[in-house]
């Protein structure tokens, strides 16, 4: 159907309709105990939220069913206009099938990964009648410190925009309307990933040429993939509250982008207005809004309360309210909830949780966990009988899931223990205690020891911001107590966050760090610790030593007296060195890779330019390198980071090969917003790596 005849089709509704339907429509409701059916009869609501017993993303609750939602649509085709419900639900990293945790996903720098997964994901939420998800969160975190970092893509904003172009398309297709499809909501619009000091709902401030060239790429990446909607971040940027924020929510989003979607609040967050100190009372902020271009009220009432007083009263024109209508109507109907209303409940037994669905978790929990260390080749386990396997994971199944999984069943995941069991090879016997002095007991008739570290995932996602990144209490000293025994030391670190584990870095012969990855994470992990598969994921995020180098982010600006170990008054820290536990895009493998042979197609950029590398696998066994492409801008108007990242490519290499690996730079790469406001690209001179991490590479130069 063409957007013309979609148009008309709105144009039609919309003048059919009376002014308390039209605000219906701009209001979510989530069914609670005291959920009154008349709203849904009398058209005062149009989505239904399945939230309940599972808020901020802990714990577990029932999504309902398709028979559940085919009531609460019954229940509303019977009011006039018999408009249908949009459901919406966090279907953030996987639904019955769970994924690594976002965060995770991005450590496999493989976006077609994810589109799968999204696919999947969409596929078993819309068996519930699910035809919305508050998914993908394209938040760019430099603060590990704050909880929600587990839910976005990192602190890059290139690597941001393609998750965020693929998880779009996965979830949404080809044809949103196909009954396997989600409308995806592109979150949070936007600056909510730099709150000050991680804390969750704070205020931030960043600069106009940061929002743009930083925060803003993977939200337009998004919108540039078809994304039907968006949602509005709680914070307070640069002092004006993001539900509020007529520039970025109007200006930016539909003048400059084209965006014709709608644009929902996050939860009650337009009543928040008042506690942010620019509305007076609920009406007044449900005006700002509404007038900032903010069309659904997430479960506040205050849009359904309020709006048809102020239109009464002149403060409100039929026009504002006219066109958020228009916009929800549009997706509800590009969705096609007009023509198909209902799930077939039969759906439920065909498409959850399917084989093809755990290959794929597990591939993704195998290519998302990084290797950062590996002292002696310690990995993988080769030559030991006997490994003592310790840890508060040793027996983690639900444990496994991170934060936003209220459809995972810890039933479904075979526990940590079992799942090594399986994967190790014959002769190998693991001996598995939680207890730490049991542990310290048996390590003494170990050939080797295996550590299960972490933090369970109740201590990442919404609001569990900690202010401290090193390992939970106790977690620590057990490390240290079994460095003591002198055995081969392997750690395993899940986690929704870099951690600041320099200590047990320090002491430690490997460390993996597995995230939280999803319901194949204990089977990926052993064909990793015993062989099967070789490691290839690498860090989306910058690890700090310690939690006082917060904020520390690859892609800094140099100062005017740049970072020098040596140089008494440049930048520094007297107690720590200024470089990174490991920087972003570090990982390690089971085999070498050498870089060699730079070239460059010209000296100069026009149009595009050609960058290309030799990579050899110079180890003993096969292996994925993630070949990375930086640049940096030597002179603007404006100062400029120190590296970017560009462009990667995941290459798979036997012992002895070669590839030369290509990189196309194109002029649109190079633009900035610069110091006149503009959007765009200035001439002169660039440095360019072709590298392995943000601080490693073969180095050329152009000009532009």
């Amino acid at each position: 159907m063409s957007n013309a005849t979609d148009e008309t089709f709105i144009s039609q509704l919309l003048a059919q309709m009376t002014l308390e339907e039209k605000i219906g429509q701009l209001n979510q409701i989530n069914p609670g105990d005291e959920f009154d059916p008349s709203l849904l009869q009398e058209g005062k609501a149009g989505s239904l939220i399945n939230a309940s017993g599972a808020l901020t993303g802990m714990g577990f609750s029932d999504s309902g069913s398709a028979e559940l939602s085919n009531h609460f649509q019954k229940l509303t085709l019977e009011s006039r206009l018999k408009i249908p419900l949009i459901f919406g639900r966090d279907v953030i990293h996987g639904f019955r099938t769970v994924f690594p945790i976002p965060l995770a996903q991005a450590a496999a720098f493989d976006p077609d990964l994810a589109r799968q997964a999204a696919s999947i994901a969409a596929r078993e939420a819309t068996t519930s009648g699910i035809k919305w998800t508050f998914a993908p969160m394209l938040d760019i975190a430099r603060d590990p410190r704050w909880g929600r970092v587990a839910e976005g893509n990192g602190e890059d904003p290139f690597l941001g925009s393609q998750m965020a172009t693929a998880i779009v398309q996965g979830f949404q297709g080809e044809d949103i309307s196909a009954p396997d499809k989600l409308v995806a909501c592109a979150k949070h619009y936007v600056g909510y990933g730099a709150a000050e000091g991680g804390r969750d709902y704070e205020n931030g401030e960043i600069s106009e040429p940061t929002l743009r060239d930083i925060y803003l790429p993977p939200f337009r990446a998004a919108v540039e993939a078809g994304a039907g909607t968006l949602m509005s971040a709680f914070i307070d940027l640069n002092g004006i509250p993001a539900t509020a924020n007529r520039r970025l929510l109007t200006d930016v989003l539909r003048g400059e982008w084209g965006f014709d979607g709608f644009v929902v609040s996050d939860w009650e967050s337009i009543k928040e207005l008042i506690h942010h100190g620019v509305a007076e009372d609920d009406a007044h902020a449900a005006r700002l809004a509404l007038q900032a271009g903010l069309d659904m009220d997430m479960v506040s009432g205050v849009y359904l309360n309020t709006l048809g007083e102020s239109l009464r009263q002149g403060k409100i024109s039929m026009e504002e309210i006219d066109e958020a209508v228009r916009r929800i109507l549009r997706i509800k109907h590009r969705a096609g909830l007009f023509d198909h209303p209902f799930t077939d409940p039969l759906r439920a037994t065909r498409d959850l949780l399917t084989p093809e669905s755990r290959d794929l978790a597990r591939q993704f929990a195998r290519q998302s966990m990084v290797l950062l260390k590996n002292d002696r080749d310690l990995l993988p386990f080769k030559d030991f009988r006997r490994i003592l396997v310790a840890g508060p994971f040793v027996h983690a199944r639900g444990e496994l899931f991170g934060t936003w999984t209220p459809d995972g069943r810890a039933e479904d995941v075979t526990p940590l223990d079992e799942a090594l069991r399986q994967t190790a090879p014959k002769g190998t016997e693991l001996w598995f205690t939680e207890n730490v002095d049991m542990a310290l007991h048996l390590a003494h008739q170990a050939d080797a020891v295996l550590l299960l570290l972490g933090e369970h995932p109740v201590r990442s996602g919404e609001n569990c911001n900690v202010s401290d990144l090193g390992l939970p209490p106790g977690q620590a000293e057990f490390v240290q107590a079994m460095t003591a025994l002198g055995k081969p030391l392997a750690l395993v670190v899940f986690a929704g966050r870099p951690l600041a584990i320099t200590q047990q870095v320090k002491v430690a012969d490997a460390v993996l760090y597995a995230w939280h990855p999803g319901i194949e994470g204990g089977a990926a992990l052993g064909e990793i610790l015993f062989g099967q598969a070789s490691p290839s994921g690498r860090l989306p995020i910058t690890f700090p030593r310690a939690t006082g180098q917060v904020p520390i982010y690859y892609n800094h600006k140099n100062s005017g007296r740049p970072i020098d170990p040596n140089g008494e008054f440049k930048t520094r820290y007297l107690d720590l060195p200024p470089s990174p536990l490991f920087p972003f895009g570090f990982g390690l493998t089971y085999t070498r890779f050498e870089y060699s042979n730079l070239k460059l197609s010209a000296e100069t950029l026009r149009g595009a330019l050609e960058i290309n590398a030799e990579i050899t696998n110079i180890g003993t066994s096969p292996g994925t390198e993630v070949v990375q492409l930086y640049v940096r801008d030597l002179v603007g108007s404006l100062t400029r980071p120190i590296r970017e990242l560009k462009g990667f490519q995941r290459v798979e290499l036997q012992p002895g090969e070669t590839c030369r690996v290509t990189f196309t730079l194109r002029e649109e790469d190079l633009a900035f917003t610069r110091a006149d406001g503009t959007f765009g690209v200035e001439p002169g001179s660039f440095h360019v790596w072709i590298a392995s991490d943000s601080k490693s590479g073969l180095n050329g130069h152009f000009r532009l």
